[in-house]
């Protein structure tokens, strides 16, 4: 049996309630095997604390190099990747390792055979046990783009006889579609905030587009759960448990402890839901997609922003603010910051759980489709059946029907067109694949460029581009000096493309065994791609002893503290008023808020 763990964002509970479903399942005698596919940031383990008996490198050939000795800068290969991942610069071809996704149409199309392919690491399987639980999880290699899902099949390989707790990823991109893909059961852990409520909308959707009919937990209950049970009820899903909104579960989990082991009184409402969670997985229940919303409308007019290289020389300065994690007040901080900034321009980069409208209220000037490949299709009648589309996909997207059809699972479909380079019969059917949307408002706090990206859609490093860049022209046509920027949690694609070339990151992180975890991740990656970054710790005195460490592994990063942020619950309240901090009131955490953007404006004058 194969229970998943999803939510449309991070920071609703996710691995909290996977964990504590784990141990519970093996106080009963249960054979559990528990698998955490989120690979940029997993944090299970620090949890369930397994003894590792093993590591493994996980490999896929891609290119390495370009013989400049048989290459004649054709170009051949610049027009056939569609993730911008090789350029032709001076009439020499130049790789992007970080953005290349391995699809192999670069080496396809190049008619002297100059682009070499070796083995690129992406990522490492660790296996070990926790007591009698079989506990596998992954590490993405830092820096590396668009290699989650292929790490997530990999780990997929390991799943055991019993009960499998598969620990998604949060979000509706490729990564948490690879692990929802199969389950038994998925279920989706949310809260009744704003920002959860909308992207647990976002990840129903995704659910029963391959396949799933989701069921849903609510933790941190009590707050004002109109919204939350009115979405519900109208999309017919079953609520199967809630957990109560608990200081004290907060402070257990940021220790690493597991709850219903420290707080047992909680231990009928994990069964709870366990009981149900299973009944569900032994039920046949067909997706209802019938009420899948529509993720956007398309249309709109295309908008092409100026090149990186024709805006450099005037370019406003950007500060992007990041965290390991999702649910540490990333965006709400930006929306603060917003408030203060005056006279930014402010850019949402978070294109897989944009959520920063809900705060700022945007009013929509321009519009339009975003494509990041092609959408393809095979024409039976001109097929021969010859296989070659199949062999040549890398990503196990043709498939072989039992009555001796090719045809493509449009979820696994990376969009890389190499089966339409392949066939010699003419017979893929190619256009471009309309996989987002993007947006220009304006906003009680100047203009914001923001997107959406559709479900399972791949190519999210090159729609936070064009947000970013649309951004940055607004900031040259107007004088603005700065561009804040709202970007991905992980380590990812998104996040890549939401650093690179920006002048200071600001990562968000909290004071638990998780949030110290992750920003060593991010760290990471901010000192990979030479961006200068600060640290801030939100909800600081929920436990003093991690903030310290945390200031101690920011300060051997080379990342300044740039101030903490007490636990507040006028976060939340804020939210749901659609108001930032700095509008809904003074207080400790206004002042602090304050304080650190002077900080971070003093930092960037001297960048």
């Amino acid at each position: 049996m194969k229970i998943t763990i999803a939510s449309g964002k991070g920071g609703t509970g996710k691995t909290f309630i996977a964990t504590n479903l784990a141990w519970l399942l093996r106080e009963r005698g249960k054979k559990v095997t528990y698998i955490d596919c989120d690979v940029e940031a997993p944090n299970g383990h620090l949890f369930l604390k397994p003894q590792i008996h093993s590591k493994e490198r996980v490999t896929i050939g891609a290119p390495t190099e370009v013989d400049e000795e048989k290459c004649i800068a054709c170009g051949k290969c610049v027009e056939a990747c569609l993730f911008n991942a090789i350029a032709l610069i001076k009439e020499k071809v130049l790789l992007f390792p970080e953005l290349c996704h391995a699809c192999g149409g670069c080496s396809i199309v190049c008619p002297t055979d100059a682009i070499i392919e070796g083995e690129k690491e992406i990522g490492t399987l660790l296996h070990g046990r926790s007591e009698n639980i079989d506990f596998h999880y992954g590490l993405l290699k830092t820096a590396v783009g668009g290699m989650s899902p292929r790490l997530i099949r990999a780990l997929k390989d390991y799943v055991g006889e019993g009960i499998n707790i598969l620990d998604s990823p949060p979000g509706t991109a490729c990564s948490a579609v690879e692990t929802v893909k199969g389950a038994d059961v998925t279920l989706l852990v949310t809260d009744p905030t704003p920002f959860a409520v909308s992207d647990l909308r976002l990840s129903v959707n995704m659910a029963r587009t391959v396949g799933q009919e989701p069921a849903v937990i609510v933790n941190r209950a009590g707050l004002d759960d109109s919204r939350l049970k009115a979405y519900c009820e109208k999309a017919e899903l079953e609520i199967i448990g809630e957990i109560p909104d608990d200081r004290r579960i907060a402070e257990v989990y940021s220790v690493g402890d597991i709850v219903v082991e420290k707080i047992p009184a909680y231990i009928d409402a994990f069964e709870h839901i366990l009981e149900k969670a299973e009944e569900l997985a032994g039920e046949k229940r067909p997706a209802k997609k019938e009420l899948i919303e529509p993720l956007f409308i398309p249309g709109g007019a295309a908008r092409r922003p100026e090149s990186r290289a024709q805006a450099a020389e005037r370019r406003a300065k950007e500060i992007v603010v990041i965290s390991g994690k999702g649910g540490t007040g990333k965006t709400s901080l930006v929306g603060a910051f917003a408030a203060l900034a005056h006279s930014a321009v402010i850019s949402d980069c978070d294109v897989d759980a944009a959520d920063l409208y809900l705060i700022l209220q945007p009013e929509i000037i321009e519009e339009g489709g975003f494509s990041g490949g092609v959408s393809v299709e095979i024409d039976q009648a001109r097929c021969t059946a010859c296989g070659k589309c199949k062999e040549a996909c890398r990503f196990g997207a043709v498939e072989l029907t039992p009555q001796g059809k090719f045809v493509i699972d449009q979820i696994a479909c990376e969009g890389c067109g190499v089966c339409a380079l392949v066939c010699e019969d003419n017979a893929i059917k190619k256009e471009e694949a309309i996989n987002g949307k993007w947006f220009l408002s304006r906003t009680r706090f100047g203009k914001m460029s923001h997107a959406i990206l559709g479900f399972a859609e791949e190519n999210t490093g090159r729609l936070v581009t064009l947000v970013r860049e649309m951004a940055s022209q607004i900031a040259q046509e107007e004088a603005k000096e700065r561009v804040l920027i709202d970007g991905s949690p992980g380590t990812g694609c998104p996040v890549i493309a939401s650093i690179t070339g920006a002048k200071y990151a600001c990562i968000v992180t909290e004071p638990t065994v998780s949030g110290e975890h992750d920003l060593g991740r991010i760290l990471d990656v901010t000192r990979h791609f030479g961006v200068k970054s600060g640290v801030i710790v939100n909800k600081a005195d929920l436990n003093p002893d991690i903030a310290q460490r945390i200031k101690a592994a920011a300060q051997a990063a080379g990342a300044e503290i740039l101030g903490y942020i007490p636990y507040d619950e006028n976060f939340t309240r804020a939210q749901i008023e659609g108001l930032t901090l700095i509008e809904y009131g003074d207080g400790e955490s206004t002042e602090k808020i304050e304080q650190i953007w002077e900080r971070i404006k003093e930092t960037l004058s001297n960048l």
